[in-house]
């Protein structure tokens, strides 16, 4: 070994000791921290976001923002254990994209649920069985997914935050052989994202819904003659090959995931307001709806309509706004709305994800 390296290496070795010392003290004062508490309140989002924030803004490299997100994240998960473990609901089974983004949310130092179907999602946080949920609420290819915001007007829930994931798309199977696959099982989302590669390289093979995309690789694993569209941490969890990797048609290809709670969120600095209103049936009246954003100066970043279910060819507009429900400007277009729409319901503030 030469004497450089040799240096090197000891100089790590000191450097993980002093970490190690470090984190511990964390460790300790987040103890104490949850001791002061006298609300109970496990996690603050405004503040774990405002954390996040300063350690990216104080980030010189060569660690990438991200990394250094992970990273952090993952500390805070387990110093936040020592308070009380998070028990947090997803959409299942274990495999999921689902749960890739409660793990990126909230660390490994939680108890996962996961969850037949969306609905079971909201309903073990409303039932107070899991302090938290995630459930996808809209992918860069395929949209809205309609049944999140059906139960967003529908429930008590906040939104507490949101994760943003990068979805890789792979082919798994028994057998990597293309021309023996029969049957591609997916969640139909999944099905959306890769019709280009599927078009391309298995246009004859029969594609069939999965309720989630570890479900598909589940079926797959039953049957020598199919496949199935789900992320590379499936093929390990259910005896699969990893026969092709990334193939989701856009490369860019991103989930957005909401994180559902009971409480308010304060204020981070770096917020977003989501809410739900109608608008009453007359000419102008979604026009009408826009004009307070304009005059106080609130920049709308999302507006999806989607039908009301109470009557025939009725809507109703989810709406995302930059800023918190009680910032100055947000506040005064918000009782400006609640004058102007039949319906209007806040969903939730929250910091903005990275």
């Amino acid at each position: 070994m030469s004497e450089n390296l040799k240096k090197c290496r000891d100089e790590i070795d000191r450097l993980d000791n002093e970490m190690l010392q470090m984190l511990n003290q964390r460790a300790k004062l987040a103890q104490q921290i949850g001791h002061l508490k006298e609300n109970g309140v496990v996690l603050r989002p405004e503040r774990e976001a405002q954390v996040l924030a300063r350690l990216q803004g104080n980030n010189h490299g060569p660690l990438s923002n991200d990394a250094i997100a992970a990273l952090f994240t993952e500390v805070m998960s387990q110093c936040r254990a020592l308070e009380s473990p998070l028990a947090v609901a997803y959409l299942g089974p274990e495999g999921t994209f689902s749960e890739a983004a409660a793990m990126k949310r909230f660390g490994s130092a939680v108890q996962g649920n996961p969850c037949a179907n969306i609905d079971d999602v909201f309903r073990a946080v409303e039932s107070g069985a899991v302090n938290y949920g995630v459930a996808p609420v809209e992918n860069s290819t395929e949209g809205a997914v309609g049944r999140t915001l059906d139960l967003l007007m529908q429930s008590s829930l906040q939104i507490c935050g949101e994760v943003k994931l990068a979805i890789h798309q792979c082919l798994l199977a028994q057998h990597c052989e293309l021309s023996t696959i029969k049957t591609v099982y997916s969640h139909p989302q999944s099905l959306g994202q890769c019709q280009g590669w599927l078009n391309t390289h298995l246009p004859h093979a029969a594609r069939v819904p999965a309720s989630s995309n570890a479900e598909a690789a589940r079926l797959a694993a039953e049957n020598p003659n199919s496949a199935a569209i789900a992320g590379s941490q499936a093929a390990a969890h259910f005896g699969l090959s990893l026969c092709v990797e990334n193939i989701e048609d856009d490369a860019r290809n991103t989930t957005r995931f909401l994180v559902l709670g009971k409480q308010h969120v304060s204020p981070s600095g770096k917020d977003k307001t989501s809410l739900v209103l109608s608008a009453p049936n007359r000419p102008g009246a979604v026009h009408e709806l826009l004009a307070p954003l304009a005059r106080h100066g609130v920049s709308m970043t999302k507006l999806e309509s989607r039908p009301a279910r109470a009557g025939l060819w009725e809507y109703v507009f989810y709406m995302d706004v930059d800023g918190h429900q009680s910032d100055t400007k947000v506040a005064a277009a918000l009782l400006e709305l609640q004058q102007l729409a039949a319906f209007v319901k806040v969903l939730g503030s929250y910091p903005v994800a990275n």
